[in-house]
């Protein structure tokens, strides 16, 4: 019996899952990972790096974060604490839908995850105070490969649920797109 149930999105290979809470008096328990059954979300790689963050205001917006090859990664974002608008980014060159992005609310009460495959950027908004978040990572994280889309980016047009009370300075220095930019590389 499978603990997810995957849902896709508009955007291929992009995909939401949905966990199954198995309860009872004493309490409950979600699966948050299985390296078989999420084969199906197109989480094919070894976990390489867990993160955890913690954003204390509502409103606040963190990334829009990606890496360059060599070091692309694929991630499973959960919200464990609080409520989140999770966007990710389709950064493929050459992909159809190159430049779209796709929001989610991920809860604790929702039980939903996001799985984002490597070529895309993500970043996200909290909805409530205190939110914490787990990250999967396919890849570890390289400083030298790092990169950003500004949050306001008009060619992007993201729709944040709220009023962005406060990004970081480096997310908020991130440049805007260029018509010269074509994409990442898989």
């Amino acid at each position: 019996m499978s603990r997810f149930t995957v849902v896709d999105t508009p955007i291929s290979e992009l995909r939401v899952i949905e966990r199954k809470l198995i309860g009872d008096e004493r309490g409950s328990l979600t699966r948050l990972f299985c390296a078989d059954e999420l084969k199906m979300a197109g989480w094919t790689t070894p976990v390489a790096q867990i993160n955890h963050t913690i954003t204390r205001q509502k409103g606040v917006v963190r990334g829009i974060h990606f890496q360059h090859q060599p070091h692309t990664e694929a991630k499973l974002v959960s919200c464990i604490k609080g409520e989140v608008w999770d966007v990710a980014v389709d950064l493929r060159q050459g992909s159809q839908t190159f430049l779209q992005w796709y929001g989610q609310i991920l809860s604790e009460d929702n039980l939903k995850a996001f799985v984002i495959p490597e070529g895309f950027a993500h970043g996200f908004q909290t909805l409530s105070d205190n939110c914490e978040l787990i990250y999967l990572h396919s890849s570890q994280y390289e400083l030298t490969a790092e990169a950003g889309l500004h949050p306001q980016d008009s060619r992007l047009a993201i729709d944040w649920v709220l009023p962005i009370t406060a990004m970081s300075l480096r997310d908020s220095n991130h440049p805007k797109l260029s018509k010269k930019f074509l994409g990442i590389e898989i």
